[in-house]
């Protein structure tokens, strides 16, 4: 019975570290950080969760590069995200022509934050 317990807990415990750590504070965030969370005002979140871990219309993105993967399967790294929102993918629209560079490179450190 002790040993079934210990084995249990343990098995909390190491499910219990495999938690993603919060987002930077929105008051923490550095001056790129902070455009792409304007960027990201007006254009993602009307359809997706930035600090909260629900979905909208679209999947939620709080610690989207924190884990391997997205939620479509594709590896969780700046290639992938950035192809996603220049040309959509499923049921989100491409961003390509409403974002130049500049803004594309904030929103993608705001994510980062998340």
């Amino acid at each position: 019975m002790v040993r079934a317990f210990s084995l249990l807990f343990l098995l909390g415990v190491m499910v219990g570290c495999k938690s993603i750590a919060p987002p930077t504070p929105l008051a923490d965030l550095n001056a790129q950080q902070m455009h792409g969370h304007a960027v990201y005002q007006a254009h993602c979140a009307q359809c997706h969760y930035d600090r909260k871990d629900a979905a909208l219309h679209g999947p939620a993105l709080i610690g989207m590069f924190k884990k391997p993967y997205l939620s479509s399967g594709a590896p969780a790294n700046d290639e992938r995200v950035t192809a996603t929102i220049v040309h959509g993918r499923n049921l989100m629209p491409a961003q390509g022509s409403t974002l130049d560079p500049q803004d594309l490179d904030d929103l993608l450190a705001y994510l980062h934050s998340l």
